[in-house]
Parts: C-alpha cells; sequence; structure tokens
C-alpha cells in the first residue's frame, strides 16, 4: 500500500468515524494527503489528528455535503491546502430503519439531502476542479446492496439506488476528460449495521471498515485506470462486481398496446420472466402461481 496514492490530494466525506475514518487513514496510509470532513468537526479533527500523528498529510474539515456552497468548500479547501483534488469519496451518508407507514418526512428529506444531493454537490464540484489540472481524478461513490430492495430500507435503499445511477451516468459523461467514476457497495461492521438485529447476524464483528479499504484505494489509484461505471460489492471476504440493470428477454413488440395485449403478454410470456425483488429475492406472487400451475413454458403471443 506504501506509495500507492503518492503526490495524491483525496477528499473523503463522512470520515469522522466508521468506513469513513478507514478510508481517510488508509489513503494517509498510501502517501496520500487527505481532507477529512464531516459534520461532527470534532471526531473529523481526531481522524485528521491521529493522520498526522502517524506521519500523514490532512486537514479536517466540518462543511455539511447537503449544503452546495458547503460542499464546494470542502473542495475548495483540498486545493487550498494540497495544490489540487485527484480522487473524491462520497461516503457521507445517513441510515434508518422504517416500514412506510411510519416515515416520518423530515428524516426523509434529511437523508436525501445527505445521501443523494450530497453526492452531487460534493461530485460537481470536484468535477469542475479535477477538469482544471492535469490528470483528470478519480470519484468512488458509495452506494449499498440495498438499492437492490431492503424491508424497512425504502428509503435510504432508494437514496443508495439514486447514487447507483449517478455513477454510472457519471462515469458516461466524464470518461473523455480523464475522470473516472465507480461506486463501492461495502458491508461493514459499523454504527448503521448496530442499529438492525438483520444486519449484525449478516455482518459479525470481524468485518471491520478496514477490510473495505483496500478496494477504495484501488479505485483512487493509478492501478485502476480504465475502469469506470462499475459497481463493487465487498463484505470482507467476498468481493466481487455487481450487475447493471438491461433490457431483459423476451422483448415483444406491436404496433400498438392496449390493456388486453398487455394482460395477455403477462399471462402467456412474462409471467414465466418476472424477477426476484429485494435482497431477500422474494418470488413474485404471479411467478409463484405460474410455477404452481405449470411446469412447461407458456407459448410467446
Amino acid at each position: 500500500m506504501d506509495g500507492l496514492l503518492a503526490g495524491k490530494a483525496v477528499v473523503v466525506t463522512g470520515a469522522g468515524r466508521g468506513l469513513g475514518e478507514a478510508f481517510a487513514v488508509h489513503v494517509a496510509q498510501a502517501g496520500g494527503a487527505v481532507v477529512v470532513n464531516d459534520v461532527d468537526v470534532e471526531l473529523a479533527e481526531h481522524t485528521a489528528a491521529n493522520i498526522r500523528a502517524h506521519g500523514g498529510r490532512a486537514v479536517a474539515s466540518g462543511h455539511t455535503v447537503a449544503d452546495p456552497a458547503q460542499a464546494q468548500a470542502i473542495v475548495d479547501l483540498c486545493v487550498a491546502e494540497f495544490g489540487a483534488i485527484d480522487g473524491l469519496v462520497n461516503n457521507a451518508g445517513l441510515n434508518y430503519e422504517a416500514l412506510p407507514w411510519e416515515d416520518d418526512v423530515d428524516q426523509m428529506r434529511e437523508l436525501v439531502e445527505v445521501n443523494v444531493l450530497g453526492v452531487m454537490y460534493t461530485g460537481v464540484a470536484a468535477t469542475k476542479a479535477m477538469m482544471k489540472q492535469p490528470g483528470g481524478g478519480s470519484i468512488v461513490n458509495i452506494s449499498s446492496g440495498a438499492s437492490l430492495g431492503q424491508r424497512k430500507l425504502g428509503v435510504y435503499a432508494a437514496s443508495k439506488g439514486a447514487v447507483a445511477s449517478l455513477t454510472y451516468s457519471w462515469a458516461l459523461d466524464l470518461e473523455e476528460v480523464g475522470i473516472r467514476v465507480n461506486a463501492v457497495c461495502p458491508l461493514a461492521h459499523t454504527r448503521m449495521v448496530w442499529k438492525s438485529e438483520r444486519s449484525l447476524r449478516a455482518c459479525p464483528p470481524d468485518r471491520t471498515p478496514s477490510r473495505i479499504a483496500p478496494v477504495v484505494l484501488f479505485l483512487l489509484g493509478a492501478g485502476s485506470a480504465g475502469i469506470t461505471g462499475q459497481m463493487i460489492r465487498c463484505n470482507g471476504p467476498q468481493l466481487h462486481v455487481m450487475g447493471q440493470p438491461f433490457l431483459k428477454e423476451p422483448i415483444l413488440e406491436r404496433a400498438v398496446w392496449d390493456t388486453d395485449t398487455v394482460q395477455r403478454a403477462f399471462d402467456e410470456v412474462f409471467s414465466a420472466h418476472l424477477e426476484n425483488y429485494g435482497l431477500e429475492k422474494r418470488v413474485p406472487p404471479r411467478l409463484r402461481k405460474w410455477t404452481e400451475a405449470t411446469s412447461t413454458p407458456l407459448r410467446s403471443a
């Protein structure tokens, strides 16, 4: 890891504790200079001081990513302190569990402002700065496997699905200017996991944030040149590329669709092709009904 990010300057948001702290510390250990950002400025200062105490370069930022002017200030701080911004890790995020009828509007809004708009505000500011310097840069967004759907995490899952879509689109927009955009879907034993008994069962204490950090370092470093638009999931022992949305076969075509022909399409064709939904991989009721009724595929319309 030594020297992997030598001479590079990286912003890590939400770096006061947990995953963000691990990312910031590992960036510094790899030779990079770090802006340690967290709305809890005391935690940010603590992480930055720890990095400096071990010979690294770091400065703390207490700005919130949910405000565009403050997000810009985070990037400006990196350029002012270290002369450039070569990497951005959009890690700041909120999470809570609630069933849809229990959701609080203010809590929903706050989560979206941090998890979605915060990624956008900071990413746009970083992109503008990276385009002014030679060599481009690398943006690593922190998404989540919950974007596939998970019980009691609807708002959080939606926010991380937005981050995934943003990653794909920004990768397309920025590849010609030398800025790579990827996303990591981590599973680590952090405060977010502590709030959920289900998550605690799936994520034992040995799944520490430091086990995710090498993936982020790789995506920030030169070794990942040419890799962009990817969703990488790591839960500690497992590492894999997540599939992206696609148009699933069969694709039926008619000059004009009406409700009767749509009904036939689902009754005769699509009922055998419905997707399992959510991380629990539940089978859609229509597909369960079709499976119980027949063991042979129905003919195409």
